[in-house]
């Protein structure tokens, strides 16, 4: 039974985290899990769920409702009392939570940058003139074929295993993932090299765990705090701000990727590209000190207005 009331000095909050099935979603939880239990003394259960976005692998998230489908049924499960805190890959998350809901921390990020996996090349400059590569991320693909427009950039869609099994069959020869989901899982070895972001700019919140409580649990709030990693936080909320700024939308071919101390002025950077290859990328930065989440947003906003002011295609108008 999910407890809803803080425990007392003696007892231990009781919580279920509410989690998707697959092994880099549940190791994340099982991290989670731990903390909770070592730092708080909380006694954690997991629940461990499918949801749309894990059962649909045959189109492309941007056209059957963006990443948004990875957290609907772990919100539920919220809803309904099955569980009480849900743990996201925070650039899973969408921008705006819908109402009732509540980010209580974003934990201390892992690499954030891309990786490069292939089991024949060491590197993309490596790839032969046409080769396959596969991702379907909008992103990665606008600024892969700024990189390499020769390549072929072809679907991949699926968990970690079934990507990495993919490439293994020899679908593709090489593949692009998010280096943090493959350092979690202890899978360093596969990665042959990893992107820059000067090369590869990082998807909003990437390598980022965020956990999402219904925005009426003050008691869940208050000890979640403890996890958060305020750098972290002020760092991704600037970057969502971007992509929030710019429609929000999985759709959308956005990177946002923060740098530098903050109090002396953190360095936030976006990318928009056209998926046609139409229109140059384009690339824009600012600099700002970030103090709180109100400075963060501010920058966010700015670089959103550079990018719109370069070229870049607010998301209700973007190709998708």
């Amino acid at each position: 039974m999910v407890s809803n009331n803080l425990s007392s000095k003696n007892t231990a909050l009781k919580v279920v985290i509410a989690t998707r099935e697959s092994r880099l979603a549940m190791w994340q939880a099982e991290h989670v899990q731990a903390l909770l239990q070592k730092q708080l003394g909380w006694q954690v259960e997991l629940l461990g769920m499918t949801t749309q976005g894990d059962q649909i692998l045959d189109r492309s998230l941007s056209k059957v409702g963006g990443k948004g489908l990875f957290v609907k049924e772990l919100e539920t499960a919220l809803v309904d009392g099955r569980a009480d805190i849900a743990v996201h890959s925070l650039k899973d998350v969408p921008m705006d939570l819908p109402p009732g809901f509540a980010l209580a921390c974003v934990m201390e990020r892992e690499d954030p940058r891309d990786a490069f996996v292939s089991n024949t090349y060491a590197s993309l400059a490596a790839l032969p003139q046409g080769a396959v590569v596969g991702t379907s991320s909008l992103r990665r693909l606008v600024l892969l074929k700024a990189l390499r427009p020769d390549l072929r950039i072809e679907p991949l869609r699926g968990n970690l295993d079934t990507r990495l099994r993919k490439l293994d069959e020899g679908q593709y020869d090489a593949i692009v993932l998010a280096a943090a989901g493959l350092n979690r899982l202890g899978m360093q070895s596969r990665i042959r090299a990893t992107f820059e972001p000067d090369a590869m700019l990082p998807a909003a919140g990437q390598g980022a765990l965020g956990i999402e409580v219904r925005a009426d649990r003050q008691d869940l709030l208050d000890g979640l705090a403890q996890l958060a990693h305020m750098p972290t936080w002020l760092a991704v909320t600037a970057e969502r701000t971007v992509s929030r700024a710019m429609g929000g939308s999985c759709s959308m071919p956005l990177a946002a990727f923060t740098t530098g101390p903050q109090n002396a002025g953190m360095r936030l950077e976006a990318a928009w590209g056209d998926p046609e290859a139409a229109t140059p990328l384009v690339r824009v930065q600012q600099q700002s000190p970030v103090r709180d989440f109100s400075e963060a947003e501010a920058l966010g906003e700015q670089v959103a207005a550079m990018l719109r002011a370069g070229g870049a295609v607010w998301a209700s108008n973007a190709i998708t």
